[in-house]
């Protein structure tokens, strides 16, 4: 081809411009990655709570009543585990504070009636108490009621269970005592001993709670189960179009729950050999408020299991400090309610300027 020719040909284009950088793929400064935590404020608040207790009461910076707090603590962050991915995957369990008496009931009752050894009533209350969360599960899924109306029905139906059952058999309103069967010693040893931690008794459920935390939040954070949980609590529909197991999703949640109410009504059987049918009542409230402390919305889609472990500390503080420092326990509930409130409006004011600021 000749000079000329080559001369007349267009320039050749230029490379096109580089495309724009993924929003998802920016880094984020440390600071807003910990703003953006669910559970920032149940910190903030169990940090300011810490401060204020070990100031106006002398006990509670000592070992052995840490340890009271961190039992108490324990002994609701339990259930608060199970509760909290539920709410993540926007559905309530009004029924879970009675399912733990139940639980607790049908291992005693179980055992001391049939004369076996205290495991084999362990097993079947495990089975029926799972079997109650599917229940739960499959009566949300196929009547499409709210989970508010279905576990307040589960809640009344087993609160009554409680007490008819237990007085039909034992003509009281309590188990008879299972210290002295086969197996109790090694139940106890499981579900409620004590550890000895540089010569402070610990109780296990301590441990047990802590392995539940790490466990619920590698499930949410690293397994496509934990997807599917914060997706079916966004938007139930958007998951269902994309292939999330939605109805699948929601009945394991709830079984969750009542898995972690079997566990607590095994603690409750063999701490204290006897259960009383009244117990439970109520405390499916204290579940949830540790749970939205922790910074898990009503609404469901967004929270954390680290953040309803921080609520049940927060409650496990207030709970013991208010008695170290010799206060008036009847105040109890007007500091929980304040947590409450301070945390969740902590929790909203945060989240909104973390998005503003993306």
């Amino acid at each position: 081809m000749g000079r000329a020719a080559a001369e007349a040909l267009p320039p050749p284009p230029s490379p096109p411009p580089p495309p724009a950088p993924d929003e998802r793929m920016a880094r984020r400064s440390p600071v807003r990655l910990l703003l953006g935590r669910p559970e920032l404020g149940a910190l903030l608040g169990a940090v300011a709570l810490f401060a204020f207790f070990s100031l106006v009461a002398d006990a509670f910076l000592q070992a052995g009543s840490f340890s009271t707090v961190l039992y108490a603590g324990s002994t609701f962050g339990i259930m608060a585990v199970g509760v909290s991915l539920l709410m993540i995957g926007g559905e309530f369990d009004l029924s879970a504070g009675v399912m733990v008496t139940t639980a607790a009931l049908i291992a005693a009752l179980v055992s001391y009636q049939f004369t076996l050894n205290v495991w084999a009533g362990v097993l079947v209350s495990l089975v029926l108490t799972l079997a109650l969360g599917m229940v739960n599960g499959l009566l949300y899924v196929k009547t499409g009621l709210p989970s508010f109306i279905i576990t307040l029905a589960t809640f009344f139906m087993l609160a009554g269970a409680n007490l008819g059952v237990t007085k039909a058999v034992t003509g009281n309103v309590a188990t008879d005592s299972v210290r002295d069967m086969d197996g109790f010693g090694t139940a106890r040893a499981v579900f409620a001993s004590d550890v000895d931690v540089l010569g402070v008794n610990v109780n296990v459920t301590v441990f047990w709670w802590l392995g539940f935390v790490a466990i619920a939040t590698w499930i949410l954070l690293r397994t496509r189960i934990g997807n599917w949980i914060f997706a079916v609590g966004g938007s139930a529909d958007s998951a269902r179009a994309v292939g999330v197991p939605v109805a699948r999703t929601k009945i394991g949640l709830f079984m969750g729950v009542a898995f972690c109410g079997w566990f607590s009504g095994m603690h409750l059987v063999f701490a204290f050999a006897t259960v009383q049918s009244g117990e439970g009542v109520g405390n499916e409230f204290f579940y949830i408020i540790c749970a939205v402390i922790g910074g898990c919305l009503l609404t469901g889609g967004y929270g954390s299991a680290i953040g309803a472990a921080i609520g049940a500390f927060i409650f496990g503080m207030t709970n013991k400090g208010i008695v170290y420092a010799e206060w008036n326990p009847d105040w109890f509930k007007f500091f929980l309610g304040a947590m409450l409130l301070i945390a969740t409006v902590v929790n909203l004011v945060v989240r909104r300027r973390v998005e503003r600021s993306k």
